[in-house]
């Protein structure tokens, strides 16, 4: 792997870029100018991928894609990886374009890596770490918060990334392991108080969360759960606006309101927090695995935590399968990514 095109040059497509760039020949493409003014370390071509004739044209001469585009606008550059066979990654959490790419990489000859972001992505990958420890497993908590660190008004949020995905998480339905069965539940409810170092956050359902989580450990767990970290009071709010208002029937609208009503802070804090429990041999034990990102200064540039730590976990995915440490075609679950290997690649020592 040599040539690399990132698609979508917003705040976590630039940073992917630039972490590549280090190691691979990359190139990036939007429709727009890129999100940051400063000069980035690659070639940029503008373009547009609802146009097929040139995302066809465009994608011939590399070796791997990732898209950091929204989730709605993945399928089509999954589609055309596929027919070029070339290696595919995103940071999508949407459960139907995840199941059209799996379906697609029955017959890929190279690599359809969707969902390599936080969650879906590392904190799939640090929880199966943490369940390999066992014997026998019982619980899976799963429990990831990208937020201000200083919030104000009620929400307590700014929208460091997409909008979209954060909508679209919200409004579509969960899937869980409860009582040893698969299932679906609402988002945003299952509501539960967490308290990290001293400061209460609630958390809730959300889709895409856990990926393929929970068809891999169906039968093995009686409780599997994913949830979003928010500061107390965030899904009240949310499910009046969505539910009483029935915003949740306007997506663009709900999407242009929040954007303008919350932009993004240049100081976030991402919390990543996962617990495990089950037998050790005979032993009842539980393993934990917490972990709180804040900005980081990467190539002389101010990047928020939300950015740098999505933008890592695909960018180690990418070097993973670049590295052949990995599968090289078909489709990656992110729970079978070794989390030491990840660590062990250059984007992967940002998390330690």
């Amino acid at each position: 792997m040599k040539n690399v095109l990132v698609i979508g040059m917003g705040k976590v497509g630039s940073l992917v870029g630039v972490l590549l760039s280090k190691r691979f020949s990359v190139t990036g493409l939007d429709k727009n100018k890129p999100h940051y003014s400063y000069p980035l370390p690659f070639d940029i071509l503008q373009g547009d991928v609802a146009d097929h004739t040139f995302l066809q044209k465009t994608l011939k001469g590399f070796d791997a894609v990732v898209s950091c585009l929204p989730y709605n606008l993945n399928l089509p550059i999954a589609q055309t990886a596929h027919q070029l066979s070339i290696h595919y990654f995103d940071l999508t959490e949407d459960v139907p374009t995840t199941n059209s790419i799996r379906e697609m990489a029955k017959t890929s000859k190279s690599i359809m890596a969707p969902q390599c972001g936080l969650a879906p992505g590392l904190i799939g990958i640090v929880g199966a770490d943490l369940a390999k420890r066992f014997t026998k497993l019982r619980d899976m908590e799963l429990r990831v918060g990208a937020l201000p660190r200083y919030p104000n008004g009620l929400l307590g949020y700014s929208f460091t990334w997409s909008p979209a995905g954060v909508i679209n998480e919200y409004i579509n339905d969960s899937e869980v392991i409860h009582n040893g069965v698969r299932k679906m539940v609402p988002s945003l409810d299952g509501i539960e108080v967490i308290n990290i170092e001293g400061q209460e956050f609630e958390a809730f359902s959300t889709s895409g969360g856990l990926g393929t989580m929970c068809e891999t450990y169906a039968g093995k767990v009686d409780t599997l759960n994913y949830k979003t970290i928010r500061y107390p009071g965030h899904a009240k709010l949310m499910k009046f606006m969505l539910y009483e208002l029935i915003m949740k029937d306007d997506r663009q609208l709900i999407e242009n309101i929040l954007t303008n009503a919350k932009p993004p802070v240049q100081e976030d804090v991402v919390y990543v927090y996962t617990v495990v429990e089950g037998w050790k041999e005979d032993k009842i034990e539980r393993e934990e695995f917490y972990q709180a990102y804040y900005p980081k200064q990467i190539e002389g540039q101010h990047w928020r935590a939300i950015s740098w730590t999505t933008a890592a976990s695909v960018a180690a995915v990418v070097e993973m399968v670049a590295n052949e440490s990995l599968p090289q075609k078909g489709f990656l679950k992110q729970e079978d990514i070794p989390f030491d290997l990840f660590l062990a690649t250059s984007n992967g020592t940002l998390f330690k």
